[in-house]
């Protein structure tokens, strides 16, 4: 996965603008537009100078007056909180200072609470820094933001604006976004990642992600995605995780194509299976897919890739076909995809490719349930 990074050097505060820009062309109201806006406000309006007695009633102790202590969680024996905020309120003022800090190697859950705000910054959790949680406002109104890509960051792999190494990370009401700029049709070296999950054990509750092409890098390991809402283009969900995705919106921000058109210009996802071996794979239960552009749900990055949808709604925006074995039919004799009880327009199994499976009840149920991501060993309830 490689494409060309044009505008690398502009200041990340012209990106953010260029991004909403587009955004408004391909999905008329995206949840976060409002909070960015919100916050390239807040850096381009012109005060007056304050004076003397001004700057001492606006200091930190007056920003800090509407701080909202009673949602700060408890420390416990089991637990260390970290607070974040941008104006100065808490001890860290961005989100690696504060992962930072956390112990190496500690078994008490690190829980960093991040503040309402929008974090301009590239954050990275190493694997020495097990069970740390980024506890958002909500994901519509707190987010890490950066503008990396593959050709910015040597390679895709590092061009996540957050990347997780770590075990037992949980993130709750939180974005990660990538803003770099929206790459047009064989741009070489564009692909932008949000986050990439790298680590075993890893769970996302009310988590948003966006960007375009390659948003969410689901790497290696279990993880478990709940009531998550997910935007791209091209491949906007790959890696070779082992991933429970459930109840979740995916949102493809791909062009428009005319109607009746066969052109394809995206797909969800990307599963990098590369052998049998490989105990990997994406399971969608109980989700939703919609937004623009034609897409498939998946090619097979990887000769192995498997990915099942069960009970999901697919609107026209799926291409016929459904799916694409990145054009090698030799890899239709190892992928596995397969559907099962979908519903919507884009969910007519009619004219699916041949290698799809229409999966029944038996061959569904391994899948089904969290079990697929041996949940009971690990998962802690929200």
């Amino acid at each position: 996965m490689t494409r060309n990074n044009v505008l690398i050097n502009i200041a990340l505060s012209s990106l953010v603008p260029l991004f909403l820009a587009l955004l408004l062309v391909v999905i008329p109201t995206p949840p976060f537009l409002s909070v960015l806006d919100d916050s390239l406000n807040c850096h381009h309006h012109h005060h007056h100078k304050p004076s003397a007695d001004e700057e001492d009633q606006t200091s930190i102790g007056s920003i800090c007056d509407t701080f909202p202590t009673a949602l700060l969680p408890l420390e416990t024996v089991d637990t260390s909180v970290l607070c974040v905020d941008l104006n100065g309120c808490c001890n860290f003022t961005t989100v690696q200072a504060a992962v930072d800090a956390v112990l190496n190697m500690s078994s008490k859950r690190s829980l960093i609470w991040i503040n309402t705000g929008i974090y301009f910054e590239k954050v990275m959790v190493p694997r020495s820094k097990p069970n740390v949680t980024f506890q958002g406002q909500g994901y519509k109104t707190t987010a890490i933001v950066w503008n990396d890509t593959a050709n910015s960051s040597h390679g895709t792999f590092y061009s996540g604006s957050v990347q997780v190494f770590s075990s037992n990370f949980i993130a709750k009401n939180i974005s990660f976004m990538n803003v770099a700029p929206i790459p047009g049709p064989g741009v070489i070296g564009a692909q932008a990642v949000a986050i990439r999950i790298g680590g075993d054990q890893a769970a996302f509750w009310n988590c948003g992600f966006f960007g375009a092409q390659d948003t969410l890098h689901d790497d290696r390991g279990r993880h478990y995605f709940k009531d998550c809402y997910i935007q791209g283009s091209i491949d906007f969900i790959f890696g070779n995780g082992r991933s429970y995705y459930e109840s979740c919106q995916m949102i493809s921000m791909a062009n428009p194509v005319p109607q009746g058109s066969k052109f394809v210009n995206g797909a969800v996802t990307a599963h990098g299976r590369a052998s049998a071996d490989e105990n990997s794979g994406f399971a969608f239960v109980n989700c939703s897919i919609g937004g623009t552009g034609r897409v498939w749900l998946g090619r097979a990055w990887r000769p192995f890739s498997r990915v099942v949808f069960a009970n999901t709604v697919m609107t026209d925006i799926i291409a016929s076909e459904g799916w694409n074995d990145f054009n090698d039919p030799a890899r239709d004799q190892t992928i596995f995809y397969g559907e099962y009880n979908c519903s919507g327009t884009g969910a007519n199994m009619s004219a699916r490719a041949p290698y799809v499976q229409r999966l029944n009840d038996t061959q569904a149920s391994p899948f089904l349930n969290l079990s697929f991501i041996d949940a009971d060993q690990w998962l802690q309830p929200y």
